[in-house]
């Protein structure tokens, strides 16, 4: 008899252990977007107001979003003194009809940038400016905007707005590279759209690289968009580290881990006091809140974001 119980609590845990592992594999694949969308809504406000002060011209009538307006041009003027985009605010709005994205833009490439959007890399010129732009994004977490950039070809347009106008790009290559191959973020005399992503999907042990190349003239860059002179290193030492992800503390994880065991004991102590759905029906939304924010904390814990 006590073997039978001894073995029934054993199951029981292993029933418990993966139905958590379950829900984190969905925490990682669809949880982490309801953080990115509604970082994206902000940042449609955000970007939208920002157009409107700066009285960018719209190309496809669509409040100078590029949509599928093949024929795009880029603005004739550039806007005098234009803000320098702030640390994970918004810079540009991409579209890339060929895999269905339709992303704000954020400027930096930390992995708290990267959880809000695609992110420019600040060092790499505003999109449908002179030199190489590059642009990092989560293939599998965090909206996945990149998920399916595998699948472009050479022609493919990838559609951009920016505070100076609506550009267009074409795909001319694809490339595989190593994390430290931050050449390909160097200026090679063209006008080129980089975009870098994690590969394979989930994992982060290479990068897949996507070039397009302008195909309109260039819009000079505005005098105050000119970066101020700093002793960091003009390169990153590798690409995107917020895609390859970056330890964080390990107490919110424990201390938010302890908080759901606690508060399933109070659930399961309750129910010795009352029906079984009075306790986890009053339990079990406190507790998947604070399992949600366990995840999340623990989710920094690993090495890779993905």
């Amino acid at each position: 008899m006590r073997l039978a119980r001894v073995l029934g609590a054993i199951g029981r845990t292993c029933i418990t252990a993966g139905v958590l592992i379950l829900l984190f594999v969905a925490y990682q694949l669809w949880g982490t977007g309801l953080h990115e969308a509604r970082a994206q809504s902000a940042l449609e406000d955000e970007f939208a107001d920002d157009l409107a002060s700066a009285g960018a011209a719209s190309t496809d009538g669509t409040d100078g979003v590029p949509g599928d307006n093949a024929n795009a041009r880029p603005a004739t003027t550039v806007p005098p003194s234009p803000p320098s985009p702030d640390e994970g605010g918004a810079v540009a709005h991409i579209v890339i009809p060929a895999i269905g994205v339709d992303k704000i833009v954020v400027e930096g490439v930390t992995v708290d940038d990267l959880k809000r959007g695609p992110g420019h890399y600040p060092d790499s010129p505003v999109p449908g400016q002179p030199g190489n732009a590059a642009i990092a994004g989560h293939r599998t977490t965090y909206g996945a905007p990149f998920n399916r950039i595998d699948e472009l070809s050479e022609g493919d347009e990838i559609l951009i707005t920016t505070l100076q106008g609506s550009f267009r790009y074409k795909v001319s290559e694809q490339q595989i590279v190593s994390p430290d191959q931050v050449e390909v973020l160097n200026d090679f005399g063209d006008n080129r759209l980089t975009l870098t992503a994690c590969n394979p999907k989930y994992s982060a042990r290479e990068r897949i690289v996507i070039v397009a190349k302008l195909a309109e003239e260039p819009t000079p860059a505005p005098p105050t968009t000119a970066p101020a002179p700093s002793s960091e290193p003009d390169q990153p030492v590798s690409l995107d580290g917020g895609l390859s992800g970056e330890r964080a503390s390990a107490w919110p994880a424990v201390l938010l881990g302890l908080a759901c065991a606690l508060i399933w004991l109070a659930a399961w102590i309750a129910t010795k006091f009352t029906k079984k759905i009075v306790a986890y029906g009053v339990g079990g939304p406190i507790f998947f809140v604070v399992l949600f924010f366990f995840y999340e904390s623990f989710y920094r814990l690993l090495p890779a974001n993905f």
